[in-house]
């Protein structure tokens, strides 16, 4: 039977008894690992695909035998308790800050997918059954798999260490902030960013500007226009790198520069970041002494983009037929880059 999954999974939560393993491991069954179950964690962690657990265990003795099979190091906030597990997937889903369609549930119970689904209506739900058709569905199948992709837990295990100092720090958010010696480095995309530009364009929902997908293709296009930039950043701190977090698509005319596109990675709406791209342009624009206009379309996702715009004082200026709104900034007040970044053009 097909599965059926939406497209776009960015994390799998999985379950333990009769699923990852062999057996009931709170009834002392000797449990062993179902087949291809490492080969298969193994090939969506390289794919840039997170992974979780929701079981009900023992926390202790479920880490245990993680560890004992060499596969701990895969689940990112797994929760291992005796509550439901639509708790469990949705403390997953507020961890990870991604959308609750982008997580597939895998379990061997009816019941248990079942209820999941009742609580979280737009999670993708799949039979343990099913579990050896994973690599070869389409939704967890991208079309690049980046140095990004490849390094995405690893980014999230850091994301995690930030959260535990930050949770015991004791001075203010900004003052937290500049401890964390961060870099905000801004440069014209060069050939080898492009895969990745185009992986945010697909996965990126909360703030992307207009929901827009461009293809490798397109996007070495306007590399590589004259009436094009095309932007990317990457932001590291004392942790290490966040990666390649954003992207902006701008049209040069005589007159003005119309921002096409505008995209920043959801992982670093925490560290106050998000509008420093876009700062940089509305700079830009203002040396080339042009005027600057913004697409925008609202997604039903994308709020914090528009929330962005108007804290930057875009304002309004006409609506289109195909629901594009066009933005408008006079380029009479334009915000200084946070304090506790060191912004670098490149």
């Amino acid at each position: 039977m097909q599965m059926d999954i939406k497209n776009g999974i960015k994390c799998v939560v999985w379950d333990l008894d009769n699923t990852i393993w062999n057996g009931v491991l709170s009834e002392g069954d000797d449990v062993a690992l179902n087949p291809r179950i490492k080969e298969i964690l193994e090939q969506l962690d390289q794919r840039g695909i997170l992974q979780s657990i929701a079981s009900k265990n023992n926390y202790d003795d479920a880490m245990r035998k993680l560890k004992e099979f060499e596969i701990d190091r895969y689940f990112l906030y797994p929760q291992i308790h005796w509550e439901p597990k639509s708790k469990s997937v949705g403390i997953i889903q507020q961890s990870i800050n991604i959308g609750m369609d982008t997580l597939l549930f895998i379990d061997d119970q009816p019941f248990e997918l079942d209820e999941v689904k009742s609580v979280h209506d737009s999670i993708n739900c799949v039979h343990v059954d099913q579990y050896t058709e994973l690599l070869s569905h389409p939704s967890l199948t991208p079309a690049f798999i980046t140095e990004d992709s490849k390094k995405r837990r690893e980014m999230y295990l850091q994301d995690i260490q930030r959260k535990q100092e930050e949770e015991s720090f004791t001075g203010t958010n900004e003052e937290f902030l500049k401890t964390l010696d961060m870099k905000f480095i801004i440069s014209e995309a060069q050939e080898d960013c492009l895969k990745r530009a185009e992986e945010l364009t697909v996965r990126t929902n909360q703030l992307n500007s207009t929901g827009r997908i461009y293809s490798y293709d397109e996007l070495n296009y306007f590399r590589n226009s004259h009436d094009h930039k095309l932007f990317v950043c990457e932001l590291t701190d004392k942790y290490g790198s966040y990666g390649k977090i954003g992207i902006a698509l701008v049209e040069i005319t005589e007159t003005h520069w119309h921002i096409k596109l505008l995209i920043m990675s959801c992982r670093v709406i925490s560290r106050g970041v998000g509008t420093v791209l876009l700062t940089h342009i509305m700079q830009q624009a203002q040396l080339a002494n042009k005027r600057l206009l913004a697409d925008f379309k609202n997604t039903e996702r994308n709020k914090m983009m528009y929330v962005s715009y108007r804290f930057s004082n875009f304002k309004e200026v006409s609506k289109e037929e195909d629901g594009f709104v066009i933005l408008e900034n006079d380029l009479t007040q334009i915000q200084k880059f946070p304090p506790y970044i060191n912004v670098l053009v490149q």
